[in-house]
């Protein structure tokens, strides 16, 4: 997939409208994740080092009524980015108007500004999320040239992606978006061998797509995490107090089917009474699972085998924790697997899908270890899917 870079455009002088993903977590008012900041570092930068005109959008959590704005303004992110580049940040505290028009018409080439969270436009009848073709063509004209390069949003049409590039000369992807369709998108197109992909979290039935199309590219597809229950089920097995999609055992046991071979699930799980960081743990294989126990981690030799398989690989795409990572007690399986997988970065090509798995990954701090850690949860997953994305789509062609 051939698409405009920043790379490809000339930015000196120009207005760059640059859809950044700063949906970052906030506690207590303070920003306590900044990844997605510095990850949108190198796009921004390049603008104002190559004499451009930078105004800098985003969303932020959900805004549902008058009483989400103040805690999802983004003036307290402009203040880290601000910090981040060295240099002033003029922050604009509406989404349209003449505030807004003034403040764009006032920029020097070099200087940055971001306006306010683009879901503030929600209030109004979804207007962002909706693709508002009045919203997305007043955006289009406050700036000469369009870079997107968020990515967490990438699978959703909506007035500042889709809308903006419908009603703008052109449409790049900054260096974030690039980075996520070469190393996705181009590794499902053209995949070194063995690929193994590895699968986790807790239900099938966010992950059937995925399953489905990576069964027709993967040589190897593990399957741990809460969903392996589903498929335990219907291999005949009792899974105790186990996360269960009873409505999905029968689709389990088509995909078991049609995987002919290829879906690895391993034999043992540790077990716990309760789904609590300080219940006993135990060990079981698949065939034992006492009635008053539940899974919540891949067991010893299932992590040896699932470890088997990686360490041979040369792709290697993992979404999803193996077990409840986030109880020290039941994280061992998730981290092993991380581990193994950080120990082939050199001979293979690593890639975390976002959410969960990249938190993990975090958490054990192993995040150097891996070739790409997607910045989207939800648009990696529809990437995995074989999926077109809008937000990927509506860049210009090279």
């Amino acid at each position: 997939m051939a698409k405009k870079t920043i790379r490809d455009i000339d930015v000196k002088g120009k207005k760059v409208l640059i859809r950044v993903d700063f949906n970052v977590p906030l506690k207590n008012g303070e920003i306590s994740d900044e990844n997605r900041i510095v990850e949108a570092l190198p796009t921004i930068k390049y603008v104002l080092e190559n004499g451009g005109r930078a105004i800098v959008f985003s969303h932020l959590g959900r805004v549902k009524d008058e009483s989400d704005k103040a805690k999802n303004s983004l003036e307290v992110v402009a203040k880290r980015l601000s910090e981040h580049l060295a240099k002033k940040v003029t922050f604009v505290p509406v989404t349209r108007g003449k505030e807004l028009e003034d403040a764009v018409l006032k920029l020097k080439d070099g200087e940055v500004l971001m306006f306010e969270n683009t879901r503030f436009e929600d209030l109004d009848g979804n207007k962002e999320s909706k693709n508002n073709p009045e919203l997305g063509k007043y955006w289009a004209s406050l700036g000469d040239v369009f870079v997107n390069d968020a990515f967490g949003t990438a699978h959703r049409a909506a007035a500042s992606n889709v809308g903006i590039a419908a009603n703008i000369k052109e449409t790049v992807a900054g260096f974030l978006l690039e980075k996520e369709i070469n190393f996705i998108g181009g590794t499902l197109e053209n995949p070194q061998r063995p690929f193994v992909a590895i699968l986790g979290g807790a239900k099938v039935s966010d992950k059937i797509e995925v399953i489905q199309n990576l069964l027709k590219i993967a040589d190897k597809v593990i399957i741990g995490g809460g969903m392996a229950f589903t498929f335990f089920k219907a291999m005949g097995y009792e899974v105790g107090k186990s996360l269960l999609e009873e409505d999905k055992v029968e689709l389990a046991k088509e995909l078991l089917k049609i995987a002919n071979g290829k879906i690895e699930l391993g034999d043992d799980v540790y077990t716990g009474k309760a789904f609590d960081p300080n219940t006993e743990k135990n060990v079981r294989n698949i065939d034992s699972i006492p009635q008053d126990e539940m899974g919540l981690d891949i067991g010893p030799r299932t992590t040896a085998l699932f470890e088997s398989f990686i360490k041979d690989a040369k792709t290697v795409v993992w979404n999803g924790p193996l077990g409840v990572f986030e109880f020290p007690r039941f994280s061992e399986g998730t981290k092993s697997i991380a581990q193994t997988i950080a120990d082939i970065k050199d001979q293979a090509t690593t890639i975390i899908g976002g959410g969960d798995s990249a938190a993990a990954v975090i958490q054990f701090g192993l995040q150097d270890g891996f070739s790409h850690i997607s910045t989207g949860g939800g648009a990696s997953l529809e990437y995995l899917e074989g999926k077109v994305l809008p937000g990927i789509q509506c860049v210009d062609d090279l």
